[in-house]
C-alpha cells in the first residue's frame, strides 16, 4: 500500500512544503492538496516548490475540476511540471465542490468531467485532443505521462469513473462503503472492456494518531476530524437530492447521517472545529476517518487494503499535522508495506 499526505495550500506556502518534505522523509510517496482559488493558495505554483525540494514524492490536486481553469491550460500545467521534475504529477479531478460553489458557479456536470479527464490527459501526454470545437495538441510535449484519478461518491460518477479514469479517489474509510464503491467502479470498467485491475483505488480521509484508546484521547481525536463528516454531506446532499432517501442507487449507510444537515459555510471548509459539522455524530467520525493508536490505524489499512486499496491518503487538518506525520513513518507504513 502507498501512502499520501493531503493539505491544504494556507500560507505560508513555505510551511506546506516543510510538510510535504517531511512526509517523503517519513516514508509517503505522494502529496496531495485541495485546490479552491478562493479559499486557499494556488497549489500548482507551490507543487513546483514540493517537487524541487523532493526526490521521488508525486505530487497532485485533491481535486481539481474543469470549470476553474481551461482544459489546455491544466494539460500545459500539469506537463510544464513533469518537463521539469521527471513525470511526478497526478491530476485528481472531480465535478467541483468548494471551488465552484465559492465563485457562484454550480459543479460541473459528469457528461464535461468525462469530456475532461480524456481531453487533459490526451493534450498533457502530447496527443491532440479537441477543445470547443478546436483540434489541439501542445508541440513541446515529448514523453508526457499524466494518470487522471477521479473523485466520486453517486453511481452516475463510480460508472464514469470505472469507464474513463486511471484511478478511483474515494474520500472516506468506512469499510462496507469502501467496498460497496470500488466493487461498482471495477463492474463499469470491466462493462467499458478495460482491465478492472488497472484502476488504482485510492482512499482519503483525516487520521489522527493519539497515544492510546483512552476514552479522553479519542474524544479529542473525533473532534479534531469531525469536519470531515460535513465535507462529505455536501456531495451526499446532492445524491440525496438527486435520488431521494432509499433510493436503492445509494447506500442507507451513506445517506441517512445527514438528515439533521442544517447547510454548510465554505469559510471553514476542511478545518477542525467546523460550526457547520455539529450534526455528524461520533459513529460516522469513527467509521469514516482513523483514529487511535497506531495499532487501529494498522489494522483498517489492513482491512482496506484486502478490499483493494492501493494508497491511503491522509488529511492532516488538525492539531497533530506533524505528530501523525511521524508516527505514521515510524509505525504505521512499514507495518503495511511488510
Amino acid at each position: 500500500m502507498d501512502f499520501g499526505l493531503v493539505l491544504q495550500t494556507d500560507p505560508p506556502a513555505s510551511q506546506v512544503v516543510s510538510l510535504m518534505k517531511r512526509a517523503e522523509r517519513n516514508g509517503f510517496r505522494y502529496g496531495w492538496t485541495f485546490d479552491s482559488a478562493v479559499l486557499w493558495q494556488e497549489p500548482f505554483v507551490i507543487y513546483s516548490q514540493i517537487l524541487a525540494h523532493t526526490q521521488k514524492l508525486h505530487v497532485g490536486p485533491m481535486v481539481t475540476n474543469p470549470g476553474t481553469r481551461t482544459w489546455e491550460v491544466t494539460a500545459s500545467t500539469f506537463a510544464t511540471l513533469n518537463d521539469m521534475y521527471g513525470n511526478r504529477t497526478v491530476c485528481g479531478i472531480g465535478r467541483g465542490d468548494s471551488a465552484m460553489r465559492v465563485a457562484g458557479r454550480a459543479p460541473n456536470t459528469l457528461a464535461r468531467l468525462g469530456e475532461a479527464i480524456e481531453v487533459i490527459r490526451d493534450l498533457a501526454e502530447g496527443r491532440e485532443a479537441e477543445v470547443d470545437g478546436k483540434a489541439l495538441r501542445i508541440p513541446w510535449i515529448k514523453d508526457g505521462k499524466l494518470p487522471v484519478w477521479m473523485a466520486a461518491y453517486g453511481p452516475k460518477a463510480l460508472a464514469l469513473t470505472g469507464q474513463k479514469a486511471d484511478g478511483f479517489i474515494l474520500q472516506l474509510a468506512d469499510l462496507f462503503l469502501t467496498e460497496w464503491m470500488v466493487k461498482a467502479v471495477r463492474q463499469a470498467a470491466a462493462e467499458a472492456g478495460r482491465d478492472p485491475a488497472s484502476i488504482t483505488i485510492c482512499v482519503a480521509a483525516p487520521a489522527y494518531v493519539t497515544a492510546d484508546d483512552s476514552p479522553r484521547a479519542l474524544a479529542h481525536a473525533r473532534d479534531q476530524c469531525r469536519w470531515f463528516g460535513g465535507m462529505v454531506g455536501n456531495h451526499v446532499a446532492d445524491l440525496v437530492s438527486r435520488y431521494g432517501e432509499h433510493s436503492g442507487m445509494v447506500p442507507d449507510a451513506l445517506t441517512d447521517y445527514i438528515k439533521a444537515r442544517q447547510g454548510y459555510d465554505y469559510s471553514h471548509h476542511g478545518r477542525a472545529g467546523n460550526p457547520s459539522t455539529d450534526f455528524v455524530p461520533d459513529e460516522i467520525v469513527d467509521r469514516f476517518c482513523l483514529l487511535g493508536p497506531p495499532e487501529a490505524h494498522i489494522e483498517k489499512l489492513r482491512a482496506l487494503r484486502d478490499l483493494g486499496v492501493d494508497q491511503f491518503a491522509v488529511y492532516d487538518m488538525h492539531d497533530a499535522r506533524e505528530a501523525t506525520i511521524d508516527s505514521y513513518g515510524q509505525h504505521v507504513i512499514p507495518a503495511l508495506r511488510d
